[in-house]
């Protein structure tokens, strides 16, 4: 195919999203033309249609019934064909959403966002992005100069440190972070436990909250940092929970919660759920896989 053709038929392809149809002559004919132009109408935005809800087989068995089953996935099922390929407006749904996951992988949290909700920002060794993704170990350790903010606002010995770190996706972050860390905070307080102030870390990898347990002797940390995004959204959060946080420390010590997002935990249930488990954690001085043998432990 050459550059003509592939011009040619990606026009056809939009075309027909636009709902218009190709003429004899080779132009194209709108179907709804007059609709738009006097209505001033904008086309939907292919993302927001709803994976659960959306069925595109022609002339189902039992549309009922798969209709259900997708109700609990947000899988791309029962999504058709055109002969052997997929529909058009599949692929392009499945073109957005992974420029979605790009984009959140690739761009930066707002200063705007850090200020608005208080947070000491602070930076890893990584100086840009893509330092960041091409070296994760600059991205669990910090310099002199924010190791000190770091000590200055947190204190020593405190007994919870609360961290948000940007991670693999700054979306995930604006989107769940305020939520979801108003919940813990809101929970602690119950228990009264005063975390104090949050410290936000850019170009963060999981491994800087044991470098932030190692300088300030904090008894847990939380971190809530954003997931690698996939093609079902871009939007989800982990918070990765650890008690006696310390550089060389197993990955088996850590709890984690994840998929924190309006599809799966939202970010005020996951708040809740977070504060309770530190809680449990100061009480039982552990966490992970240790914590978890000794809830089983209690429940047998």
């Amino acid at each position: 195919m050459n550059e003509t053709e592939l011009r040619s038929l990606v026009e056809r392809m939009v075309a027909e999203l636009a709902g218009q149809a190709p003429s004899s002559s080779g132009k194209t004919t709108s179907y709804q033309q007059a609709d738009h132009a006097s209505s001033g109408e904008m086309l939907k935005d292919i993302t927001e249609i709803d994976l659960r809800k959306q069925y595109l087989v022609k002339n189902p068995y039992n549309a009922t019934a798969f209709l259900e089953l997708k109700a609990k996935t947000p899988a791309r099922l029962g999504m058709g064909r055109a002969g052997a390929r997929y529909k058009t407006e599949t692929m392009l749904r499945m073109r957005a959403d992974h420029a979605a996951a790009q984009d959140s992988v690739f761009s930066l949290v707002e200063e705007d966002f850090v200020k608005q909700n208080n947070f000491v920002a602070v930076q890893t060794l990584c100086q840009t992005k893509d330092e960041y993704l091409t070296r994760p170990d600059r991205g669990r350790r910090f310099d002199d100069e924010n190791q000190a903010i770091i000590k200055k606002t947190l204190g020593q010995s405190p007994k919870v440190a609360l961290v948000i770190g940007d991670g693999l996706s700054s979306a995930a972050i604006e989107a769940n972070a305020k939520d979801c860390l108003q919940a813990v905070r809101a929970g602690l307080k119950t228990f009264g436990i005063d975390p104090g102030p949050a410290l936000f870390v850019k170009y963060c990898r999981v491994g800087a909250s044991d470098h932030i347990g190692e300088l300030t002797g904090a008894e847990v940390v939380c971190m809530l940092v954003g997931e690698r995004p996939g093609l079902v959204t871009a939007e989800s959060m982990s918070a990765y929970i650890t008690y006696g946080a310390r550089i060389g420390i197993p990955e088996s010590k850590r709890t984690v919660i994840s998929n924190i997002h309006r599809q799966g935990t939202t970010a005020v249930e996951a708040g809740a759920h977070i504060a309770e488990l530190v809680k449990t954690m100061l009480e039982k001085k552990a966490s992970g896989v240790e914590l978890a043998q000794m809830e089983r432990g209690r429940g047998a």
